[in-house]
């Protein structure tokens, strides 16, 4: 046999083998089977694992959302912290398959709000995988959320209850005391020498609404919008103050201390009313003294906070008057007028002027907000001593309102953004709610 005929041989040979197919296909599968099976195992331990990673995700929200709902935000940053973790490990006991190994939680808040984190480990124990010598699947996961945090708010209301407020609360009632007065006079004087005949009486029996009447009603419909609007239980708390129930003892008069109990804000509200006067011209008529009201309530009102949390409140003063004052022996930007009490002699020097801007300028250096709700001082053509005295100021030279001294000082009274005026034939009530939201929205923008 030749080399070229071996060679021939062998190749056909060779070349036969590869052709035949029958006996590699069962070495070929006998090969492949393990790695085949192996990822199949993996793959079904991969989906478990998967599912209990969906698993603890959900818990984790959960656990986020229990932190930062509204329910929650009273509670400090720490103890949230504490509570997301406890709250996780709870969900966490109905895992079908794999084990917690650490959870930890993170809780913020700021002056925009809170942000809270939880972050977990866990291990899902394999089956198949566990042939190649992987006995667990590791897994992580995180959660976040953030929620604004309540403004928390102490509201001192001070009231302007002197007699001037009692003057018909709008134009027809103002038509009614004029008609049904000898002197055409349309304040309610509470005099207390002539009950019940007294003008005070008489817009009672008249049926005459006057402006401390509304005042009362608005203040106690106040409360339930506070009641309604806070967030969490506390969030506001309120103080109630008037220029006092008797000229006698004229001055800062606490009605209701500083109390997050809104309820009995709105009963003590109740006792709202126009303060009575002894005789007429008791002192002169020096019944509204700004001049020591508001250093009184300064004294009244601890150093205001952010408004974060309850132990830091923002203060707000929610003023409500027809911005005139009318104080004896002050010191006076206009001309004074000398008055003497009916019944004592005793001389007054009577001031009567658009309140100071300057009264309120030592609450705001405090970082103390006044929000001043100015009740329009009607113009009262047929009582000649408000023509005297008061128009020169409010539709003299400086035209009507807005643009009298009492708007422009008022004004100049307030925070920026937190003044409202009350026409004579707008609703006292409806200013005071939509001042009162516009105070929170603020305070929720600006914290």
């Amino acid at each position: 046999m030749t080399r070229t005929s071996i060679a021939r041989t062998v190749f056909g040979a060779v070349h036969a083998l590869l052709q035949e197919c029958r006996g590699n296909v069962a070495i070929t599968f006998a090969i492949a089977a393990f790695p085949i099976m192996l990822g199949v195992g993996a793959a079904v331990d991969y989906s478990a694992a998967n599912r209990s990673k969906a698993a603890l995700d959900s818990f984790a929200d959960a656990a986020v959302l229990a932190v930062t709902s509204q329910s929650a935000m009273s509670m400090t940053s720490a103890a949230a912290q504490t509570r997301a973790v406890d709250y996780f490990n709870a969900e966490a006991l109905a895992l079908k398959r794999g084990t917690v190994q650490t959870v930890t939680a993170t809780v913020t808040d700021s002056s925009s709000g809170r942000t809270a984190q939880v972050k977990y480990t866990a291990k899902v124990p394999t089956s198949v995988a566990a042939i190649a010598g992987i006995q667990n699947l590791n897994i992580s996961g995180s959660s976040s959320g953030a929620s604004a945090v309540p403004t928390y708010i102490d509201f001192y209301l001070l009231l302007d209850n002197s007699p001037s407020m009692g003057v018909g609360a709008a134009p027809a009632d103002v038509s009614k005391m004029v008609a049904n007065t000898s002197d055409q006079c349309a304040f309610a004087c509470h005099q207390m020498d002539v009950s019940p005949n007294d003008y005070y009486g008489l817009a009672k029996s008249l049926g005459v609404t006057t402006r401390i009447d509304v005042v009362r009603t608005a203040t106690q419909q106040l409360m339930d919008t506070a009641t309604s609007t806070q967030t969490v239980s506390g969030q506001f708390r309120s103080a109630i103050y008037t220029f006092g129930a008797s000229a006698q003892n004229k001055g800062l008069t606490r009605i209701f201390s500083l109390s997050s109990s809104l309820s009995s804000a709105k009963t003590a509200a109740s006792a709202i009313d126009l303060m009575t006067v002894p005789y007429q011209n008791y002192a002169s008529d020096t019944d509204t003294n700004f001049d020591s009201i508001f250093p009184a309530l300064n004294n009244e009102i601890t150093t205001p906070g952010d408004g974060v949390s309850a132990t830091n409140p923002q203060k707000v003063v929610f003023f409500v008057s027809d911005g005139v004052n009318d104080a004896g022996n002050i010191t006076c930007s206009r001309s004074t007028t000398a008055g003497q009490d009916a019944q004592t002699g005793t001389a007054y020097t009577r001031c009567q002027e658009p309140i100071k801007a300057s009264l309120c300028t030592a609450l705001k250096d405090r970082g103390i907000k006044v929000a001043v709700l100015y009740t329009t001082y009607l113009a009262l053509p047929t009582n000649g001593w408000y023509m005297s005295w008061i128009d020169p100021f409010n539709q003299g030279p400086y035209g009507p309102s807005p643009n009298s001294q009492i708007a422009a000082n008022m004004q100049s009274c307030a925070s920026p953004g937190y003044y409202f005026e009350v026409s004579p034939t707008d609703g006292i009530s409806q200013a005071m709610t939509a001042l009162f939201q516009k105070v929170v929205q603020a305070a929720r923008l600006t914290k």
